[in-house]
Formats: structure tokens, sequence, C-alpha cells
């Protein structure tokens, strides 16, 4: 679908949007409030939907299905992520007026990092067509481990790649406001804002892992992958502001992702011999999405008051 027009128009689309994010409408450092975070919420909802009207309008109707599987696919898994960008943003002490900051530039490496790997994806498949199996295999079990595994406290200040980080690099010992880099001596100095923001970068990959793989179950065209991924993660860091404190309620969200993984990884087994048409995609994952949603709130985690009694 994607021709090269197309291609550099929405991503001047999506530089442009940032450079207004970071440049005006957040230049001046304050905590995001629940109605701000909610319009801007609404407004990339509003914009992504568009998209998939625009693409429906002028590329057909199952392409704008593949983009709206995807896009939900993409956005209830960055949802569930966002619990861990909250646990590394406690765990650190980042002062509330700068994690939009930490969060608009980690989508920046985030949107970098998703290209090459969807490129790199896209040239997998078109070169050996066996890679589907290895994805909706990798999906498949994904989806059982997500499904059975038992949930540990996260301490991301104890990782491997933190510890190395920590050890390696040069760093002050003290925030230094918003800055990632400050100056000693004539010599460059990261802060621990930035390192912060490395580990955000590398949670960011090892979730992709899993959310690569399943947008390619739903289509192979790289510009709706792309497309639907980008719009997902732009998304996010409004989301972020207003979810941050209703996160820990969605308490079942991870085990409708679960079984989406695992259907996705089916389908794509079994794709050779049974098709099953996008309409269908998009119901199957919308319909266990919102059933893992409402099962959350009508059945909400006891509170631990309610536990000792």
């Amino acid at each position: 679908m994607g021709t090269p027009l197309l291609w550099i128009g929405f991503n001047v689309f999506v530089l442009g949007s940032i450079a207004l994010d970071l440049g005006v409408f957040n230049r001046r450092l304050h905590k995001i409030g629940l109605r701000e975070a909610f319009w801007s919420t609404m407004l990339w909802i509003t914009l992504s939907v568009l998209f998939g009207l625009g693409v429906w309008r002028f590329s057909g109707y199952q392409d704008a299905l593949e983009f709206f599987t995807g896009y939900l696919i993409e956005k209830a898994l960055s949802i569930d992520n966002l619990f861990l960008f909250l646990v590394i943003f406690r765990t650190f002490s980042i002062d509330e007026r700068f994690q939009h900051r930490m969060l608009e530039w980690g989508i920046i490496g985030a949107l970098v990092m998703r290209g090459i790997m969807i490129f790199a994806g896209t040239e997998l498949i078109e070169k050996f067509s066996w890679v589907m199996y290895v994805f909706g295999a990798f999906l498949v079990y994904a989806g059982i481990h997500m499904l059975f595994a038992k949930k540990e406290n996260i301490h991301p200040d104890k990782s491997a790649f933190f510890r190395f980080a920590n050890r390696h690099l040069r760093l002050t010992r003290d925030y230094h406001g918003e800055r990632f880099f400050v100056r000693r001596e004539g010599k460059l100095f990261g802060t621990p804002l930035f390192l912060v923001l490395l580990v955000v970068e590398i949670t960011d990959v090892t979730l992709a892992i899993d959310s690569i793989p399943a947008i390619f179950g739903i289509t192979r065209d790289p510009f709706i992958v792309y497309t639907s991924n980008v719009f997902a993660i732009l998304g996010l860091r409004a989301m972020y502001f207003l979810l941050a404190g209703f996160l820990n309620r969605l308490r079942y969200l991870t085990v409708g992702l679960a079984f989406v993984l695992t259907f996705i990884g089916g389908k794509m087994i079994v794709e050779p011999w049974v098709h099953i048409p996008p309409l269908i995609s998009l119901l199957v994952v919308g319909g266990i999405l919102l059933l893992a949603i409402a099962v959350s709130l009508l059945f909400p985690e006891p509170s631990k008051d309610q536990t000792r009694k």
C-alpha cells in the first residue's frame, strides 16, 4: 500500500507532531493534569480513527480492518506496558514535571527501533516464508507463558543492564533538572535521568519483541504495520498520565493479552490451511480485550485492608 510519497508524508507528520509537542505545547515544564491528558489522548485516538478511515477510502475495506486490528493490538500491549514505565519512574523517583519529557524522548527512540525491527521483519518474511511459522510459534509460547507466569515485584534498578551502565558510563550522582548531560571540567557526564531514559528504551525494545510479530500475524503490508505501531505509540505519553492511577485496576488485562497473542500466533501457523478473515480477527481481538477490561472492573483486586480481615 505504501508508496514513497505516503512514507515521506507520514514521517513528516510524525516528526512535526513530536516537534510541536516538545517545542510548543510542552515547552514549559509542568505536571500533566488529567484534563490535559484526557484531551490529548482523545486527539490521538481521533487521528488514528481518521487515518484508518482514510485507508478504507483510498485502499479498501480489508486494509482498513488490518490497520484497526493492528492498532488495537498495539494499543492494548502499550497499555499493559505502561505499568512498567510507572514502576521505573517510581523506583528512580522521577519528578512528575519531567516524566512527560522522558516519555516523549522514549517514544522517539521507540519509533526508530520499531521502524528498524519492522523493516527487518518484512525482509525476513519476503525471503524466508517459513519465518511466519517461527513468529507464530513464538507468539503462542509468549501467550501461554504470559498466562501462567507468576507476577513478581519488578526492580529495574537491579537489572543487569542498569548495573552495567551504572558501572561503565560516566555519570553524576545527582539529578540536574531535565538535563540528560552536564559538562564538568571539560568532560561530558550523563545524569541519572539519562540512565533512566536508557532503561525505558531497553524496556521498550524487549516489549516490542512480542508486539512486532503479533502485527505481522494480521498483515504483511509494512506500511500498515508501521503506521498502526506509530499511532499506538504516539498516544502513549498522554495515556500514561490518564491511566497512571488506574493501571493497577486492570488486573485481568494481561490474561486477555495472553489469549490475544495465542490467537494471533495460532492464526499465523494455520494460515496456509485455514484463512481467518480480517473482520473475524478484529472481532476476536476486540472481544477478548473488552471482556478482560470488564472482568477487571467487575472483580477488582481486594484491598490490603480487606485481605487482612
